[in-house]
């Protein structure tokens, strides 16, 4: 099962301050609109994006279609393949992509230890 880009999304309290602390190692800007209080930085393969007042707690993002630089694939596999995937191995999901669509959608589900896991398909 192919999963597309890893990121992570993290809950921030100032994103002005947070930016600035992740540039300081080493991130640099890669998209996102920080006047809308989100932005997404990169270092080498390393993904964050950092959202201010949009949800809580941090989030491990999947992006089938997707790689680390946001472009393309040629393969991959859709979000609706790995939803029946999981629920074939009985995870729970917390949210469902209609499976009876195509292109853009999304699956949400915890971890064991209660961690937020979205796998969002932009394609």
């Amino acid at each position: 099962m192919k999963l597309g880009a890893f990121s992570i999304s993290l809950s921030v309290k100032d994103i002005h301050e947070s930016k600035a602390f992740y540039e300081k190692l080493g991130f640099t800007y890669k998209g996102g609109n920080i006047d809308q209080n989100w932005i997404v930085l990169k270092n080498e393969n390393a993904v964050i994006g950092l959202f201010q007042g949009m949800f809580e707690g941090n989030i491990l993002t999947f992006n089938p279609g997707w790689d680390s630089d946001a472009q393309n694939l040629e393969e991959f596999d859709d979000v609706r393949a790995i939803q029946e995937h999981l629920k074939k191995h009985g995870i729970p999901l917390t949210a469902e992509a209609d499976s009876n669509t195509s292109g853009p959608a999304h699956i949400t589900m915890k971890d064991p230890d209660g961690n937020a896991i979205l796998i969002d398909q932009h394609r």
